[in-house]
């Protein structure tokens, strides 16, 4: 297939296009380069440094004999964006290029206007090169579980029938959004759907946990090749950044009661969600969403993993509670149904002591980059 990857230089991105590449696709990646911008507006960098998107082909080209097509471009300009589909005709369309950082979007204003008008333009404009010039490609669109937030009941795999004076109608899940990035995510979903049931679009959108990791299969050929791992407060997810913390000797930071259960997935089993999701495509006229997770967590459970791994090795880490920067429940129900992906075929990396203990090491090596001024909460709801 010939597979277009937007935002193909973020955490996500670049593993993917690799993922792609080596299973005999052919991969176009565009991104703009502001993830890397904000990150270092924010003095909030990657732990490794990583080259940028021509490099990194030329290496993953040199290291497999495999190519990787780059553009450098905002798709939030229609036309940059109608050029590429014009030139590769995408059969599928990954659509990772939104401002990633729920934080970053409750720092102020220009931090919001940007989020809101960077996520929801890019997701305009790829429906519109969809319709305009391939509208048998297949939209796969990464949402968040973040959508769904933390109600009193049961998270339904994106759908859900409701009876009402003895009427019955499938709606959207509700949707209750914890920060404003979260917000443009639930945004996507209504515009997808719009566009889906209108003009008949195939899209997937996938619900996706926190994810954690620090290698694919293909970046463990080259460590020019690992993704751009952070572990700061604005941009690195709770299991990363417990990592590095472990790691440096900084007590792991628990936000408030550290009751907030979240669903979580492997870097690597993002790359076979996508996949799934890519050759095995939604029917045309069908918004098919897809609770991309493999498992369950506390705050408090994560610190509890992330401890026991650590004192195994060595590290003699230590947990501390903090006040929590974000409005959110500290306790609360949470039991999402995810069964969509395994049904498709999906092998999940469970967060095992082995998976833990080889994500610790990896950081070890990286141990002299780390900056523990990024660790602390440096951006507050209230």
């Amino acid at each position: 297939m010939r597979i277009l990857i937007l935002g193909g230089d973020g955490y996500l991105g670049w593993p993917t296009a690799m993922h792609f590449a080596a299973r005999g696709h052919e991969v176009c990646v565009i991104d703009n380069y502001l993830r890397r911008l904000i990150a270092q507006q924010t003095q909030s960098e990657a732990l490794m440094p990583t080259p940028d998107l021509p490099e990194r082909a030329a290496i993953f080209k040199a290291v497999t004999g495999l190519d990787i097509k780059v553009k450098i471009g905002d798709v939030t300009n229609y036309r940059t964006l109608e050029r590429v589909f014009m030139d590769f005709a995408p059969e599928a369309a990954v659509h990772y290029a939104e401002q990633p950082s729920a934080p970053y979007s409750m720092i102020g204003y220009d931090e919001a206007t940007l989020t809101l008008n960077n996520n929801l333009n890019a997701t305009l404009n790829l429906i519109f090169a969809v319709m305009e010039h391939a509208p048998e490609c297949q939209i796969i669109k990464l949402g968040t579980m973040g959508e769904y937030g933390t109600p009193n009941i049961d998270i339904e795999e994106g759908w859900i029938e409701i009876e009402h004076n003895g009427r019955k109608d499938k709606f959207l899940y509700p949707r209750a959004a914890g920060s404003l990035y979260h917000t443009t995510k639930v945004m996507d979903t209504d515009l997808l759907w719009f566009y889906v049931r209108t003009y008949g679009l195939r899209v997937s959108d996938l619900m996706q946990g926190p994810v954690y990791g620090l290698s694919t299969a293909e970046s463990d050929q080259d460590e020019r090749l690992l993704p751009n791992f952070h572990y700061d407060d604005i941009f690195g997810t709770v299991v990363n950044r417990f990592l590095v913390q472990a790691v440096a000797g900084v007590p792991l930071t628990v936000y408030g009661k550290g009751g907030q259960v979240r669903g979580y997935l492997n870097l690597r089993d993002t790359m076979q969600c996508v996949e799934l999701a890519a050759t095995k495509p939604a029917g045309r006229g069908e918004l098919r969403i897809l609770n991309q997770l493999t498992e369950t967590f506390s705050v408090n459970q994560l610190a509890d993993n992330v401890k026991r791994v650590g004192d195994q090795m060595g590290l003699n880490v230590k947990i501390e509670a903090i006040d929590n920067p974000r409005k959110e429940k500290e306790e609360h129900y949470y039991n999402p149904t995810h069964t969509g992906l395994l049904d498709l075929g999906l092998q999940p990396t469970y967060m095992s002591d082995e998976v833990l203990s080889a994500m610790i090491s990896q950081v070890i090596k990286h141990k002299d980059l780390i900056d523990t001024k990024m660790i602390l909460p440096r951006v507050r709801w209230k």
